[in-house]
């Protein structure tokens, strides 16, 4: 018998209120009953994306809602800005590819932020013909945020649409919408939003929208425009994940009974308290200068086996954490901070940590990693 803990960059660990949420008896979905929640649900989601413009919600995971920001944006052939600086901005210029628009990638080493000038530089090369810039609020697979608030002031003055994965950061770090001029916003249920995978959303702006009325690509389910005016009557154009709904509204609740402000300072504090764990057992920190509030990345020690030291947490443990992707495959662990996570689920999955690095080799003074996170939340 064990208990299992999650601390991975989604799924994220469910409140029990949620899960409760999701055992009630179904309902149809074309009644006054779920127009009631699904004007609700609508209603939290701008509150959490801090937007006056409408926010739709898909049945997909986050990945679908980024198919449907470039779909229902763009045409065969239009020329786009992406920023890659991890695998989530590298899905960006897959998903653009497929779709044959025109990519012009402004690559970022892994690890760091990308620089606002740069992507102006671009933006003023390419003149009118850039219709979109696609980045990456918090790149999961390396930990890193961007400054969405300053790439935004670039964007804002050029005939480009600004189009931000907040699949990972919604609902964990600070993203100001309406104020810092991201004109489409892609996010998940399985993250900040403590629900299951199955839910995708997205924002659109007035200067977006101009966007999805022009395009030439084709789409049917993931066509916004039959969802403006389904949402108009309160309604879906198809059928909706209704159970997951009723849930994301008992989420949504708790994040406003909160705050945000709340929200946003207790996933600092949890970040604090593993980065200062990492430096306390000698780990070197993947991105110490750019380093996310969502997920911190660690490089393992010189001879530990990365996904050796995930497994055994997992399988032996019950601490799942998650690995390096890619080139740093083996080489990091990422531990996430995000979600319906507090303090003792840290402790416990620093203490784990580092049981298991002592079982693989790796000296340090056991204890000293789970006291230097104490000694944050103490403060």
């Amino acid at each position: 018998m064990r208990k299992n803990y999650l601390l991975t960059p989604g799924p994220t660990p469910l409140p029990p209120s949620v899960c409760e949420a999701m055992a009630r008896p179904i309902i149809h979905h074309r009644t006054p009953q779920f127009q009631a929640i699904l004007k609700e649900a609508t209603e939290g989601l701008k509150y959490v994306f801090q937007t006056t413009n409408d926010v739709f919600i898909l049945c997909s995971s986050g990945t679908g809602a980024m198919e449907a920001a470039v779909t229902n944006l763009l045409s065969p052939g239009d020329t786009v800005i992406i920023v890659e600086s991890g695998k989530f901005g590298e899905r960006w210029t897959e998903i653009c590819k497929a779709a044959g628009i025109i990519c012009d990638v402004l690559s970022v080493e892994w690890g760091k932020s990308v620089n606002p000038a740069d992507i102006a530089a671009k933006l003023k090369a390419h003149g009118d013909s850039v219709k979109a810039v696609f980045t990456t609020l918090c790149e999961t697979s390396t930990g890193v945020s961007h400054d969405m608030e300053a790439i935004g002031a670039v964007v804002k003055n050029s005939s480009a649409v600004l189009v931000v994965d907040a699949i990972s950061g919604l609902g964990a770090i600070p993203l100001k919408t309406d104020a810092w001029h991201c004109d489409v916003v892609v996010s998940g249920s399985q993250k900040g939003l403590m629900l299951p995978p199955g839910l995708g959303f997205i924002s659109i702006s007035s200067k977006a929208w101009k966007c999805v009325e022009s395009s030439k690509s084709p789409r049917y389910y993931f066509d916004l425009r039959k969802a403006k005016k389904a949402i108009e009557k309160t309604d879906t154009p198809f059928t909706p994940a209704i159970t997951l709904v009723i849930a994301l509204n008992e989420a949504l609740r708790m994040m406003k009974e909160d705050t945000l402000e709340k929200v946003f300072a207790r996933h600092k504090k949890m970040a604090e308290a593993v980065r200062a764990a990492m430096k306390a057992l000698g780990l070197k920190l993947f991105a110490p200068d750019a380093g996310s509030d969502v997920v911190t990345a660690v490089c393992v020690p010189q001879g530990i086996d990365g996904e050796k030291l995930v497994k055994i947490m997992r399988d032996t443990y019950g601490v799942t954490i998650a690995g390096g992707q890619d080139a740093i495959k083996g080489k990091l662990v990422r531990i996430a901070h995000m979600g319906f996570i507090e303090e003792f689920d840290i402790i416990t999955g620093i203490s784990c940590l580092e049981k298991v690095l002592s079982q693989l080799g790796y000296a340090f003074p056991l204890g000293s990693g789970v006291k230097a996170a104490e000694e944050v939340f103490m403060k």
